[in-house]
């Protein structure tokens, strides 16, 4: 099977594709390709951790000759990948993008609505339900949307992933496709928003059924297991490990998808999650012409980080450092393929995270005796709930609580005569006095006031009135929240990595605090083009300068 695929793959690597369309270069200062490489639960801590088992043709190679933005982040309250793609690819807030979690109540619609379900669209590439998906809630364009916009349709935007919402938000509205992996069947698809006709190049590559080749291999170790003295030990980390009892190499792939029920979905928690998208992407940019002319195209590539898992193992543990040493390899053989087809002055890439990852809170208060906690939301909300009801009878006040955000039941708020900003600022209250909660702030009092540069900002950024909770929370640094049976994907750590490399790109390093806003304005720098009137963030000027 490999060698089949290796065969297949070779027709696509010719490394100088571009010289048949008989010309070599654009300009001195106008990219072909821009190229998106961005990766969940990205800490920054991992580059130097993980440095000397690098390869030289991956990190060490973006880092070395590329420009380092040292002091990166993401300034929203919710660090949740929804959030902050939507936020990376509009260089702008949820505030005006709208995307303030995965899902929210829809007060109109009296309703949970998904930041990216729309059954109003069909699965292309499978029988499944996972394809129906849109980007009908994003309401801010995205830089391919403007791309679109200014070339007449002419640039051609892609973004691949192995979730649907990353993958989604990457695309923005007007893309050509958005593809991502299909848990049910271990494919790549796509929606019929993207996509009207699955291409034959995907129907080929999907026919390959390389997830059923990685389901009958072991995961072992890419290097000796025994010298990964960069990770944590099981000691610190309590590991539960798959399916709560499988916790050390190797890990044999056919019994976890037996005993997991048959999904594929473990597999975006192993390497080959990672390795697929990359295929996938060099399958992709032949085909679809990427890069062939002078109007510059765009492609983001969304990799995961051990995705769900990393709880079951820990963000510093030896199956996350395997993870990165192997994607490592896959981004090198991606930035191979790129440099030997356009040469490196015709692409521009930026390495960044689409959210970063904390520290044990358990590992920082045992090991360093750091003030960090373990906050439970059950029982604080169960203690607000009888609160409320003393206060203002018996009724289900809170409608939904749900990542660091609380809505109220609005309808039985005006039946019962409560001021809604009363209840508001109760609720803030009575939170606030909680160990392990920092702020907790009514939307009413978000509505009201201005916090630019301070604390509360983040507060302001993640808030948008038709969607946002009544009651935004912020944990006390070091604290995470954590449920009696499952763990919570929660992370209080918005720095990410963020280095540029290709076009006009000479090494250096800022130390200036940058956001993630700051990315679409850049890339629009480069190419020459306006960012779309709703971006918040402003050029890099030190990487245009440079």
């Amino acid at each position: 099977m490999f060698k089949k695929f290796l065969t297949l793959l070779s027709g696509f690597c010719i490394p100088l594709f571009i010289l048949a369309q008989g010309h070599t270069t654009i300009s001195a200062n106008t990219p072909r390709i821009v190229i998106g490489i961005v990766i969940e639960d990205f800490n920054p801590d991992y580059i130097e951790r993980y440095w000397e088992k690098f390869g030289d043709g991956g990190f060490q190679r973006l880092y070395s000759k590329g420009y380092i933005c040292a002091n990166h982040h993401y300034d929203n309250l919710l660090q949740r990948p929804s959030v902050n793609m939507a936020t990376l690819s509009t260089g702008t807030t949820p505030s005006r993008h709208g995307i303030v979690n995965d899902f929210w109540i829809d007060r109109l619609k009296k309703k949970e609505v998904n930041a990216v379900n729309d059954d109003t669209y069909t699965t292309v590439g499978s029988d499944s339900k996972e394809g129906e998906r849109s980007a009908m809630k994003l309401m801010s364009p995205t830089l391919g949307d403007q791309l679109k916009l200014i070339t007449k349709g002419k640039s051609r935007v892609f973004s691949i992933a192995l979730n649907d919402i990353s993958a989604v938000f990457a695309a923005g509205h007007a893309a050509d496709g958005a593809y991502w992996f299909d848990s049910s069947s271990g494919k790549m698809i796509s929606s019929s928003y993207f996509v009207g006709t699955f291409p034959k190049w995907a129907f080929d590559y999907n026919g390959l059924k390389m997830a059923d080749s990685y389901f009958r291999l072991n995961w072992t170790p890419f290097k000796e297991q025994i010298s990964y003295t960069e990770s944590i030990s099981d000691l610190y980390l309590k590991e539960t490990g798959y399916l709560g009892k499988y916790n050390t190499f190797p890990f044999d792939m056919s019994k976890l998808k037996r005993e997991s029920g048959g999904s594929y979905k473990i597999l975006k928690t192993t390497p080959w999650g990672n390795t697929i998208v990359k295929d996938f992407a060099i399958q992709m940019i032949p085909k679809e012409r990427l890069g062939y002319d002078l109007i510059p195209d765009l492609l983001t590539v969304v990799f995961s980080s051990m995705d769900y898992e990393r709880y079951s193992f820990g963000p510093f543990s030896a199956e996350m450092q395997d993870t990165y040493l192997r994607l490592d390899k896959d981004i090198a053989e991606l930035l191979k393929y790129l440099e030997d087809g356009y040469g490196t002055d015709n692409i521009l890439v930026y390495l960044t995270g689409l959210t970063s990852i904390s520290y044990p809170a358990e590992y920082l208060k045992e090991k360093y005796r750091m003030t960090a906690g373990i906050f439970n939301p059950e029982s604080s909300i169960a203690l607000l709930k009888s609160y409320l009801n003393i206060k203002y009878g018996d009724g289900n006040w809170i409608e939904l609580f749900t990542n660091q955000q609380i809505y109220l039941d609005h309808e039985l708020i005006e039946k019962q005569k409560v001021n809604l900003l009363e209840i508001q600022v109760t609720v803030a209250s009575f939170l606030n006095q909680f160990e392990g909660i920092a702020y907790a702030k009514a939307a009413k009092e978000i509505e009201a006031d201005n916090f630019p540069g301070g604390l509360l900002e983040p507060f302001q950024n993640n808030y948008h009135i038709k969607r946002s909770g009544d009651v935004l929370i912020k944990y006390e640094d070091g604290w995470q929240p954590k449920d009696k049976f499952s763990p919570v994907d929660y992370t209080d750590n918005t720095q990410v990595p963020l280095v540029w490399f290709g076009n006009g790109i000479t090494k250096g390093t800022t130390l200036r605090r940058t956001n993630a806003t700051d990315i679409v304005p850049t890339i629009a720098a480069f190419l020459g083009i306006a960012p779309p009137s709703s971006v918040t963030g402003k050029v890099i000027d030190e990487l245009i300068k440079h």
